[in-house]
């Protein structure tokens, strides 16, 4: 079992190496690639990578029986969850204009904070640890986003929005993931966001043959390994992984983006950018820590104490 776990780990460390240089990668991209068009073919090439695994689990659960009604809820999960990712990316891809990988990454990295508060409208309990979260994100946004000058960098704004996206698009894959099979499910809103960002490429930008040729390694890179070996990694880790030990883990993909934004794009952080970096960091894993860790327990027959319901 140990071994197992370790596996686990291990893959999805791999997983948060890749999505972090990912940030990087999509920064090249945009010098090739306008926002639409690179979303648009990486996120085909990803649906494309997953196709033949989500064929062949299909048959396998069809000669299993499956369930009745599972297809016409695996196209409406896809629907839904296609549609969130093809905002949050997008947002993400055009704030990337405007900031650095690094920051990027980081503000990204609020929806794990955001999916419990926003779980509160389903009436999910929320305990200290995730307003001490809050709190320290807050504070981590403003070190980040807002310059001693009181100004507010735009690309910084248009992440804070796509994170809020991609927590939209968490809460949905949670309400659907145990109704339907995960890579199906994962292959299907790589096709459904491809498709939507293909349609707006069309309408409001022009690209060549050769803009996508120039720009072939950052899709083959974001379309077959952030989408297609990124994900698979992660469905496999986290079977024999803890969730918070999971979730701590692909956290880490921020500090990778950072790394890679100064080895390979020569990004720098102020040393306020640096202290907004630590605060999101202490606030991402304090949103995952079981609420043990911050409420003692009572003693019996005493009433429950602390802030979450």
């Amino acid at each position: 079992m140990k071994g197992k776990q370790l596996g686990g780990s291990l893959l999805l460390l791999l997983a948060a190496l890749i999505w972090g240089v990912c940030f990087v990668v999509q920064v090249v991209g945009l010098e090739s690639l306008r926002p639409f068009t690179f979303n648009a073919l990486r996120m085909l090439l990803g649906g494309l990578v997953l196709l033949p695994a989500a064929l062949f689990r299909g048959r396998r659960r069809a000669r299993a029986g499956q369930p009745q009604g599972e297809a016409k809820m695996r196209l409406m999960a896809g629907a839904l969850c296609g549609a969130a990712l093809w905002l949050a990316t997008t947002l993400q891809q055009f704030g990337l204009v405007y900031t650095t990988a690094g920051k990027s990454a980081f503000v990204t990295t609020l929806y794990v904070v955001l999916v419990p508060v926003l779980g509160l409208a389903l009436r999910r309990r929320a305990g200290v640890n995730l307003w001490i979260g809050v709190t320290l994100a807050v504070c981590s946004l403003y070190f980040l986003c807002v310059s001693e000058a009181l100004t507010v960098n735009r690309g910084d704004l248009i992440t804070l929005a796509a994170a809020l996206c991609f927590a939209l698009h968490i809460l949905i894959i949670d309400r659907f993931a145990p109704l339907v099979d995960g890579v199906a499910l994962s292959c299907a809103q790589f096709f459904v966001a491809g498709t939507l960002s293909l349609v707006c490429a069309l309408l409001t930008e022009t690209a060549t043959l050769q803009q996508v040729y120039n720009c072939r390694y950052m899709l083959l890179y974001a379309g077959v390994l952030s989408c297609g070996v990124a994900y698979t990694a992660q469905i496999i880790g986290q079977k024999h992984v803890d969730p918070t030990v999971a979730s701590l883990l692909m956290c880490l993909e921020s500090v990778f983006a950072v790394l890679a934004g100064w080895v390979f794009l020569g990004e720098r952080l102020s040393g306020r950018e640096w202290t907004g970096c630590a605060l999101m960091l202490v606030a991402v894993v304090l949103a995952q820590l079981p609420e043990r860790f911050f409420v003692r327990r009572e003693k019996k027959g005493a009433p429950r104490s602390g802030l979450s319901a």
